[in-house]
């Protein structure tokens, strides 16, 4: 068996998930460490949420080698769990309690003392800014409130390691800032995270690594600085053409600025040059004759990386 880096909190080598037929992972290699920010992009079915549910150490892998804290997660199932904190995609928490005994109610599962309850719920309330609403009820906090909570709750037991699936889907733009930085505060006091998102400049700002899944496989691997270099350019050009342009146009269009870029993708409203200098592309373009009726220069993004390696196509 392939020893796992030193301090990787999770070690898997041809890890596996099968129901049935049907094989959602197929086979991937990967190391946490201790202390960072890991990150799991991918469409639907990709087979994300199967790997999080067998790190969780609630779904048995079908083949391969996972480690979690060290131990087997068929083994040592519960001693597993009981150093884990999980983050669901949707909100689990009790309507019928207080926001202060979602907490307390939740640490006695773990076997706190109501003394530590206690002490832990204030510490937790302070931490997500929710001590004001201590006393209300559940239902009547905001999305980004409860979403707040359920982290908390998620780290009545102080895991060495979290698991957030989708932690910021359906906030607001204020309340999901919020969150980033109670989750980079979380990772600076030692706590080790693991999350899936589809919001890619989530991705970029929480995490140190991260992997592309596809299809069951891990497409790629690295820190989103590295994805970004390897896999895409330092800057793409957005040409938009007038209604006058159809888009069957487009593909004779991208022909004559082909080689003013390293790539060039056609899409039915615009094109996009991904280049080293947009500006200097943009002079070019204007120079053979060419007049969009819009251009825009921009930053490569994870979100290029990401669409690059799993495709344009819906997945349902």
């Amino acid at each position: 068996m392939t020893e796992p880096v030193v301090d990787s909190l999770v070690h898997a080598r041809g890890l596996r998930k099968a129901y049935g037929e049907f094989e959602a992972v197929k086979g991937i290699d990967l190391d946490v460490r201790r202390g960072e920010a890991f990150g799991f992009l991918g469409p639907n079915g990709a087979g994300k949420s199967s790997t999080m549910r067998m790190i969780g150490a609630v779904s048995p892998p079908s083949g391969g080698v996972l480690r979690i804290l060290g131990m087997d997660p068929v083994e040592h199932g519960p001693q597993i769990r009981g150093r884990l904190g999980v983050c669901p995609q949707d909100d689990t928490l009790d309507t019928e309690l207080s926001v202060r005994e979602n907490l307390t109610v939740y640490g006695r599962y773990f076997g706190l003392s109501r003394a530590e309850c206690r002490e832990r719920a204030d510490e937790l309330l302070d931490f997500v800014a929710l001590s004001e609403k201590a006393n209300e009820r559940v239902e009547e906090l905001s999305g980004g409130m409860k979403r707040r909570l359920t982290i908390a709750r998620s780290l009545v037991s102080k895991p060495e390691l979290l698991l957030l699936d989708e932690p910021t889907t359906g906030l607001d733009p204020q309340a999901r800032h919020l969150l980033w930085d109670k989750l980079f505060r979380l990772k600076q006091s030692g706590v080790t995270l693991i999350i899936t998102t589809h919001y890619m400049d989530e991705a970029e700002q929480l995490c140190d690594r991260l992997v592309v899944m596809d299809g069951g496989l891990i497409a790629a691997e690295g820190s989103p600085a590295e994805l970004i270099r390897d896999y895409s350019t330092r800057e793409v050009t957005e040409l938009r053409f007038g209604p006058e342009v159809m888009a069957s146009d487009h593909d004779a269009l991208a022909g004559k600025v082909a080689d003013l870029a390293h790539r060039v993708e056609v899409l039915p409203d615009r094109l996009l040059l991904y280049t080293d200098d947009g500006e200097k592309t943009v002079a070019a373009v204007h120079a053979r004759g060419l007049q969009p009726a819009a251009v825009l220069v921009r930053r490569s993004t994870l979100e290029d990386v990401f669409l690059r390696l799993t495709g344009r196509t819906l997945v349902d």
